[in-house]
Parts: structure tokens; sequence; C-alpha cells
């Protein structure tokens, strides 16, 4: 295996074990609670990594040139799963949101493998247009439409977080396939307008913004949980309060174990814990982007960047949330927080690296 590939899985199944220990401490007080069960959330989480550990090496023996035949139907089979999941009856509600398909105590978020689909058919529209890309008529906006109406579909739910996630990710995808600056001028004006709409049209949104900026205005309500994942890291120091010891995940921040996991392990592990996480995603990261740019078939190029640009879009504005640099997005820290359908999507994105990374062009 090559020396990259190693460094990529090794970091994945380093964050996954850590994710394993830090899901125990961090949920263990409140799954006792409700289920009288502290393994609960931790014997879940650990089904997932062995499906998903299967599922890794089942995919990453898929040739990436499948997805290339299949993205059309690939991207058609989400948005369907999309438009299912916001009827009621067949969508669950959870936290505000209906975005889950609910299979007994299990939930499957369409979501989720949404952005594995946008990210594929966009890479084989861009193989397939690149000499358009400078026509923003022929080239720039019917990639644009499809991503604003999975947006669209997406914001019904409502997952802002998701919703910011693939608008990013197919934005940077855009930049790398060179498309001109000045359509990303344009397209950063519409993007305030159209933020401005958001929050007219949900004003709790704007609740959300200017808790951010000040959640001590309103520390029981819309500024509580930013609060409570300060009060966390705060006092972590140099090397942490120590394992199991974190006093934030019984009954002050909810949820410990989902968004807000970087919080319990910068608790409890201090700095140095942080910067361990921080340098597993870095190497990922690296790694990502050398398998990116060591080839020369533009689908497999484009969709290496688009896996590597999501992941790391979304550990970009987890962190964010968690140390109180933007708003409360709902977005799960890839590979450590509690969560299927987060965490197989980012193992068949890492799959789907590795096969690319092994086949020569």
């Amino acid at each position: 295996m090559k020396k990259h590939n190693i460094l990529l899985v090794t970091s994945v199944i380093l964050l996954m074990i850590l994710s394993l220990f830090m899901i125990y401490s961090a949920s263990f007080v409140w799954a006792e609670y409700k289920f009288d069960n502290k393994f609960r959330y931790v014997i879940t989480q650990g089904m997932f990594v062995f499906i998903g550990l299967i599922i890794l090496g089942v995919v990453s023996k898929i040739d990436y040139r499948f997805y290339l035949k299949k993205a059309n139907l690939i991207l058609f089979a989400c948005i369907i799963l999309l438009i299912l999941v916001l009827i009621p009856g067949l969508g669950v509600v959870r936290n505000g949101s209906r975005s889950w398909f609910g299979i007994g105590s299990f939930g499957i978020q369409p979501s989720e493998f949404s952005k594995l689909g946008l990210i594929i058919f966009t890479s084989k529209y861009l193989s397939k247009s690149n000499k358009f890309l400078k026509d923003y008529k022929k080239g720039v906006f019917p990639i644009l439409f499809i991503l604003f109406l999975i947006f669209g579909l997406i914001m019904l739910e409502p997952d802002f977080g998701t919703g910011m996630i693939i608008i990013l990710t197919v934005i940077a995808m855009l930049f790398v396939a060179g498309v001109n600056m000045k359509f990303f001028i344009g397209l950063f004006v519409f993007g305030v307008i159209g933020i401005v709409g958001l929050i007219l049209i949900a004003p709790y949104r704007m609740d959300r913004i200017t808790s951010f900026l000040n959640p001590w205005s309103d520390p029981l309500g819309t500024g509580f949980q930013i609060i409570q994942s300060l009060y966390a890291i705060g006092p972590g120091g140099l090397f942490g309060v120590g394992y199991l010891n974190s006093r934030q995940k019984s009954f002050y921040l909810p949820e410990p174990q989902t968004d807000f996991i970087f919080s319990i392990i910068s608790e409890e592990f201090g700095i140095v814990g942080a910067l361990i996480v921080l340098s597993l995603f870095g190497i990922i990261l690296v790694n990502g982007l050398k398998i990116a740019l060591k080839k020369e078939d533009l689908f497999s190029k484009y969709l290496a960047f688009g896996l590597i640009f999501q992941l790391i879009v979304q550990v970009i504005m987890n962190l964010s949330v968690v140390i109180g640099l933007i708003p409360v997005t709902g977005v799960t820290l890839p590979f450590l927080s509690y969560g299927g359908s987060s965490l197989l999507t980012s193992l068949i994105g890492i799959g789907i690296l590795l096969n690319i990374s092994k086949i020569n062009d």
C-alpha cells in the first residue's frame, strides 16, 4: 500500500478509536439516566464503526469509474430521498428538523448521502464540461441549478449546516476547475443576499447570529450551547482534567457526544488532546490532496478534491461552532461525533479516495 494511503487510513482509524473512548466519556451520564445503560451510545457507535470498516474495505475495491457511469442515477436517488424524508409519516422529526428516516432506534439521514451524490455528479459534470466553464450560461449555471435544488430541499428540513457544507464544497470544486474569479465575487454578493433572505423568512436565525456575537445576552436560551462549550474548553489547560472527569457532560452541555464532542476532548485532554485531533485531520487533508494532485484523469481529480474538501469544510465548521467563531449549525465532527449516517458517508468517501489512489490513469 502507498505511504499516503497508509497515513490516511491510520489517521481515520485512530480518530475512530478515540471516538469510542470519547463517546463513552461524553455520554455515559446521560445514557444511564435516559436508558439505564451507560454503554448505550458507545455500543451503537461501535456497531457503526464495525459496519463502516467493512463498507470502507468494499468501497476501496470498487473501481471509481463506476461512479462516473452511475453519477446521474446516484444524484436522482439522492433527490428522491430528500423529497421522501419531507413527507410526514416517512420522515422523522428530531431536534426540530425532519431530516431522518427512522428504523427502530436507528436513523438514516439522506442529506448526508446527498453530499456524496452531489460531489460525484459535480465531478462528472466538470470533467465533461471543462471547456465551457468560462461561459457561465453553458458551463456554470447548470451545476448551480442542481446545487440550489438540493440546497433548497435540505433547507426545507431544515438543515442549514449540511446545506452550507454542500455549497462551500461545490464552490471549492468550481474554483479548482478554473472558473473565473469574477464569478465568485458575484456569488458572494448573491450569497449575502440569500442569507439575509433566509433570516427574514425565519427570524430565529437572527437570534442565533446575535447569540453567537454575544452569547451572554441570552445565557439560558440561544447562547446556552456556546457558553457551555466554552466552559468545557476553558478549564482544560495544557493536559486537561483527565479522562472521564469532564463536568460539562453532566447535563450542562447538550448532546456532548455529537456536535460538541471536541469540547469534551479539550476539557479532558486539554490543548495537547486538541492538537492531536487537529494533527490527525491535517494528515488526512494533506494525503487526500496528494491523491488528488497526482491524478491526470479529470473525473478522479475533481472527485478526490471534492471528497477531501467536503470532509475538511465539515471539520472547520464544527470546530468553529465549538469555539464560538460561527453560530451553532448542527454539524458533526467527522469520525469522532456519535452518529451512523455521518460516519458511514465519511468512510465511503475515504474508500473512494483509496480506490482513486490505487488505480493508475
